[in-house]
């Protein structure tokens, strides 16, 4: 009976990613009517828990493939001692030996028990990461919902507005926000906690009145996106986030525990928008830059200045890459743009706050780091791109950077 409801579920896990990678009809339905249960369910059972689970489970995931591993080179020694000893065990019967055979069965049959029960996990994570991930790489992107058709063309001069708009929002919002003594940026919330510089002990006042903000900032755009509409589950902070930060990943959506995760170890400016990002994902967009995309829409239409100007930060490299990149590739269509329109100058206060880690906390992290940062970040660099590439997104992670023809699609549609 369990083996053939164990290959009825490798027949369905096969059978759904047959389906989404030919039926975006059907990846859409599935978001639309599915995907929300999962959520709705074990994501407020997860929501429980101030601490990340899916972390947890991870950390679970590896000492269950650790004992696997552990097991298998147990089996394959006591293995080639049977085989070594069978005739001696077979022409002796010695009452010794014939003990010593007797717990090696009693191990073998524990390693078959514990090896059915891997399968089984091993299964349920297939089936898991089906629904909750893999399904949502075929569905219909966020611009095709709302947007309707585009054939991604793009003046060079719209682009250098668009930049212009989003450096000039910066420099003007860096000067708004409220800072400390040291010039450090302050975040203050509904209640007036201000929180500016994490110690130790991590965020003086938490961060969880920025976190509950973020869900409201996105159930907000939920009005006029339906799609984003709903309940969304607090962001929780990583208790590994100077191996996030090694990675240079600010957060983490985990499918297994329907969470919205964020390194709270980067610059604070950093956090509102990846707490969007996160959540994002929660809502079936499971693509980077349409997340990006989204989440710049939640910060910068927020009435709070922190979370605007954190917005606008959050794709201000994005544009100036994608300037720079036209100045390097196409100098001629640079120095046309350039007599259109010139680009605006970055403030040296902006520049200050567009970092992802102070110096002072990668001295933290490095200084005790196990394993360099560099072989860190590349190793990811790699599964990253991978993970993207065999779902389907030929460009891998290079697919970040298209947040800019969203911004272009976005502002062309509402300007004109």
């Amino acid at each position: 009976m369990s083996i053939c409801l164990f290959w009825a579920v490798v027949a369905a896990i096969i059978l759904l990613n047959v389906l989404a990678w030919n039926s975006a009809a059907f990846c859409d339905w599935y978001i639309a009517h599915i995907f929300p249960i999962w959520v709705n369910t074990y994501g407020r059972l997860t929501g429980i828990f101030p601490f990340s689970v899916g972390e947890w489970l991870i950390v679970a995931g590896l000492l269950l493939v650790a004992a696997a591993l552990l097991i298998g080179v147990i089996c394959g020694f006591f293995g080639l001692v049977r085989l070594g000893k069978y005739v001696r065990f077979h022409m002796a019967g010695g009452k010794a030996e014939r003990t010593a055979s007797s717990r090696n069965g009693r191990f073998f049959r524990i390693a078959r028990c514990y090896y059915r029960f891997f399968s089984w996990t091993l299964l349920a994570v297939c089936l898991i990461m089906t629904l909750n991930c893999l399904i949502l790489y075929h569905a219909s992107t966020f611009s095709a919902h709302y947007f309707g058709e585009d054939d991604g063309s793009y003046t060079s001069v719209e682009l250098v507005i668009l930049y212009n708009m989003v450096a000039e929002k910066c420099n003007d919002l860096a000067e708004q926000i409220r800072r400390s003594d040291e010039g450090d940026a302050v975040y203050v919330s509904p209640d007036g906690t201000e929180i500016c510089v994490r110690d130790a002990e991590g965020w003086s006042g938490g961060l969880a009145h920025m976190a509950d903000e973020a869900g409201e900032l996105m159930a907000q755009l939920g009005e006029r996106y339906p799609q984003l509409a709903g309940w969304y589950p607090r962001p929780k902070a990583m208790l590994f986030s100077d191996f996030m930060c090694q990675q240079y990943m600010q957060g983490y959506y985990f499918p297994f525990s329907m969470e919205a995760n964020y390194n709270d170890v980067m610059h604070i400016l950093n956090i509102p928008s990846t707490m969007c990002h996160e959540l994002a994902h929660l809502r079936g967009y499971i693509y980077e830059d349409e997340a990006n995309f989204i989440s710049y829409l939640a910060c910068v239409e927020s009435e709070n200045v922190f979370f605007q100007y954190a917005g606008y930060l959050s794709v201000l490299n994005y544009l100036y890459n994608d300037v720079y990149k036209l100045w390097k590739t196409n100098p001629e269509a640079y120095e046309e743009t350039v007599a259109v329109v010139q680009p605006a100058a970055i403030s040296e206060q902006v520049w200050k706050d567009n970092i992802f880690v102070s110096d002072q906390e990668w001295d933290r992290i490095n200084g005790k780091a196990l394993i360099d940062t560099e072989i860190i970040d590349a190793a990811a660099d790699v599964f990253v791109d991978t993970n993207l590439k065999v779902n389907g997104v030929s460009d891998g992670k290079i697919s970040y950077n298209r947040v800019v023809r969203l911004l272009l699609q976005y502002y062309r549609k509402n300007i004109h």
